[in-house]
């Protein structure tokens, strides 16, 4: 039986595994290049970590406004329905692999929740 989530460094397992399908699907990457070219995405994990602890464990690490930094970067490389599919599947699935129970599923529900208010304020739902 999978163990629970239980520590930012389950989290940060979580999100390093996540990263490694994201920045091998040409459909993805270009989201994540400038981070790569840039040498930081050691940083950007962290960051994404520290997200996703507050959100699991109530913690107060993350102080950027997430939905800001994704309205930015649409400036540059525009977001479509189809990267979020992808990003919820390769989120789910990672967990999956390596976690079960109530923070598990509780992360998966957030991402789900994070995935649809974005494609919201990105107007990916309207009939274009």
């Amino acid at each position: 039986m999978k163990a629970d989530i239980s520590s930012r460094k389950d989290i940060k397992h979580i999100i390093s595994k996540f990263y490694e399908k994201l920045l091998v699907d040409q459909k993805m990457i270009p989201f994540f290049s400038d981070i790569v070219i840039e040498n930081q995405l050691e940083h950007h994990l962290e960051v994404i970590t520290d997200f996703w602890n507050d959100i699991l464990f109530d913690t107060i690490s993350y102080s950027n406004n997430v939905m800001k930094k994704h309205l930015d970067k649409n400036v540059f490389v525009t977001f479509k329905k189809e990267h979020f599919t992808l990003w919820v599947s390769y989120f789910l699935e990672t967990i999956d692999t390596y976690f079960a129970g109530e923070n598990s599923e509780r992360m998966k529900t957030r991402a789900q929740s994070i995935a649809t208010v974005m494609q919201l304020k990105l107007n990916l739902f309207t009939d274009k």
